[in-house]
């Protein structure tokens, strides 16, 4: 294992073991598109999951992974703001995102177990449709701890810094600009958001690397670990 992500991983533990029985851990994985947060943030979940398989080898798994992505406004959404033609070329922006929605699922989160708990249910991104599909990723009463993901969950500013309070472990990916710039391309063509790898960094430049920015300027001082992501895929810290 990746010698940063054995020790995200050795410290998640830690966490588990000094929180209740009955309370959830939240991990928080926050960073600029094409920081390599959303890799990180599944690699941490599998190897939770796999940790927990080997003493536990009955049981279900223990942690869940939940993205952001599932929190953009709708395109229709986006079709009813001020200024529509903005809203959708800055899509990906923080304003194009539901943070009070993030906020209430969190909340939800925080709540303490108990023989009535249900699971609860996030909604996903269909990449296909262009548009978040409601309902699509389960927290089951047995994940006691739930990863998540995404580019605003660390900011200092309202939504966003409220859900910040209530995570258990926060981690913020940084990553080169080049790199993430490099990233994104290639992304965005085979997500084929565009057609050419000029169109594809055009985008990239007039929009992801200013949310990058932003993420960057707004974030939380405090956090538990900041992660760099390097050029190779590996992560120093």
């Amino acid at each position: 294992m990746d010698q940063v992500l054995n020790r995200l991983h050795d410290k998640v533990w830690e966490k588990v073991l000094d929180t209740p029985e009955n309370m959830r851990v939240l991990i928080a994985i926050g960073g600029i598109p094409g920081s390599g947060k959303t890799t990180l943030s599944k690699r941490l979940t599998a190897a939770i999951n796999a940790r927990h398989a080997s003493t536990s080898s009955d049981q279900p798994p223990i942690a869940a992974f939940v993205p952001m992505d599932g929190y953009h406004y709708t395109r229709a959404q986006l079709d009813a703001m001020p200024d529509p033609a903005t809203a959708h070329a800055r899509r990906g922006g923080e304003f194009t995102f539901d943070g009070e929605a993030f906020l209430q699922l969190v909340k939800r989160l925080k709540e303490p177990l108990a023989d009535k708990t249900t699971t609860i249910f996030a909604p996903s991104f269909d990449h296909a449709l262009k548009d978040p599909k409601e309902n699509d990723i389960p927290v089951e009463k047995t994940h006691r701890i739930v990863v998540l993901e995404g580019n605003y969950l660390l900011l200092q500013t309202p939504p966003w810094s409220h859900a910040a309070a209530l995570f258990t472990l926060t981690i913020f990916v940084s990553v080169p600009p080049q790199a993430a710039r490099t990233r994104l391309v290639a992304r965005h063509v085979a997500a084929g958001l565009a057609s050419t790898p000029a169109e594809a960094d055009r985008r990239a430049v007039e929009n992801d690397l200013p949310n990058g920015e932003e993420i960057t300027r707004l974030r939380i001082r405090e956090v538990d670990f900041v992660v760099e992501s390097c050029e190779d895929g590996s992560w120093v810290a």
